[in-house]
């Protein structure tokens, strides 16, 4: 029978997946290897008597083999950021206090990079390491292909397809333009440019790809913690109907985010040393009112990242003015550019006498990358973080990271399911083996404002 315009099918698609030929199934199916072919091809549509079969023999449902364009619904959503008219958009959707918040997968939004959770922990390493006898020029030689692999991996993470086969210099490269300062009327000029090519609405029609019921199930949280990717595939293991849909984000834009009422958990580790409290203060001012509940995940260390071995001598913030020290720093808003300004403050030392403290990045891993990648000697992150490229670290402060929830969210299903993982094992073992954390309050209230 000739194809209906409008059918579609991905008959091919999961074939090829399961590596069956299109005469393997039209032998399972009982069909011909033309018939296969011309359903594939879109020249044919199949008898229910054939669609049934080829859903059997795949293991699948029919409405996974076969569909009509128009049965694909569309449902208004909420956009939490302004797009450029006319373009083309993917976005993930999440069901946030009554209302269908659509997240723009664009730029590096539209990419997943994330801690991998661990199958297990090395406990003996046969191999010889950094101060175990080696030499010293084997060292730095084993050391360097280590942080070249981790440099690798990490590229692609940016806009750019070529940064996967990039090498380390032309890398390099790219992250100085990345890196230099944004301000003055190079700024403006760029905000203003892009001003006249946003929409003027914040609503969107979306046509779903998916299951409906898969937004029903998703629970969205912003942070910029690696814990929280760990936490949330070990918390999907535990719970396969869950979703959680995790944005990078730094600690004042995820309060704004929940704010907003564009997430259901914002995770910040902000401090005030006016009262000695870390994040308690930020959040009664941002909710205004509104009832919140901090929950501990974890301490974290917080310091300055140095190349191993640190060549430069680095040993307090006062040594970042020396001549010859470079550093990055993160934007403005992030836990980590406050802790920064806070420390050279302590000392007296001007910002904008330390090379490079305009130079923004804007996560954990991109601070490490431009310190393997020799753009700078030093920038505030982590000791976890440290650890995973391979660097050394000068601890500075230890924050606690909390995790904030509207209370009127406690009782939404798919926020009771990841909250009610965090004292698991499966979960706790992910965070106890990345090191750096120290987990022995996961889990426990903070504050109720």
């Amino acid at each position: 029978m000739k194809l209906e315009v409008n059918l579609c099918n991905n008959l091919k698609s999961i074939r090829t997946r399961l590596g069956i030929s299109q005469q393997e199934l039209a032998n399972m199916a009982g069909v011909t290897r033309q018939s296969i072919g011309g359903v594939e091809s879109g020249q044919y549509a199949p008898s229910v008597a054939m669609s049934l079969r080829l859903a059997k023999a795949l293991g699948c449902q029919v409405e996974d083999l076969f569909w009509f364009e128009q049965d694909l619904p569309e449902v208004e959503a909420v956009l939490t950021k302004a797009v450029k008219s006319g373009q083309q958009l993917r976005v993930s959707l999440a069901r946030i206090g009554g209302r269908l918040i659509a997240y723009p997968l664009v730029g590096n939004n539209a990419f997943r990079l994330e801690m991998i959770p661990a199958d297990g922990e090395a406990v003996a390493v046969s191999h010889p390491v950094i101060g175990s006898g080696v030499s010293d020029s084997a060292a730095l030689a084993s050391n360097r292909a280590s942080v070249e692999a981790s440099l690798l991996r990490v590229s692609q993470s940016f806009n750019s397809e070529l940064s996967r086969v990039f090498p380390v210099e032309e890398l390099a490269k790219g992250l100085r333009g990345k890196l230099l300062p944004f301000s003055g009327e190079a700024k403006a000029e760029y905000l203003e440019g892009e001003s006249q090519n946003q929409t003027t609405t914040n609503k969107v029609l979306v046509r779903l790809l998916d299951d409906m019921d898969k937004l029903q199930n998703t629970v969205v949280i912003t942070g910029c913690t690696p814990m929280i990717s760990l936490w949330a595939r070990a918390a999907e293991r535990w719970h396969p109907q869950l979703r959680v849909h995790h944005i990078l984000a730094n600690s004042m834009a995820a309060l704004r985010s929940l704010c907003q009422g564009e997430v259901h958990i914002a995770g910040m580790h902000l401090y005030d040393p006016e009262t000695g409290e870390h994040n308690i203060p930020f959040v009664r001012e941002a909710l205004a009112g509104r009832s919140a509940v901090l929950i501990t995940l974890g301490v974290w260390e917080e310091g300055l990242l140095v190349p191993l071995g640190n060549p430069k001598g680095i040993k307090t913030v006062s040594d970042l003015m020396e001549s010859g020290i470079t550093i990055v720093n993160r934007e403005p808003g992030s836990g980590c550019s406050m802790l920064l300004e806070r420390k050279l403050q302590e000392k007296q030392i001007p910002l904008h006498a330390v090379k490079g403290f305009d130079h923004i990045v804007y996560s954990h891993q991109d601070v490490a990358l431009s310190i393997v990648s020799g753009i700078a000697d030093a920038g505030v992150s982590t000791a976890s973080v440290a650890t995973a490229f391979g660097l050394g670290f000068i601890p500075l402060h230890r924050s606690r990271y909390d995790l904030v929830i509207l209370k009127e969210y406690l009782q939404e299903t798919p926020v009771q399911q990841l909250l009610s993982t965090l004292g698991h094992r499966l979960v706790q073992s992910q965070l106890e083996v990345l090191g750096g954390y120290d987990i022995s309050n996961i889990g426990e209230v903070v504050a109720n404002i």
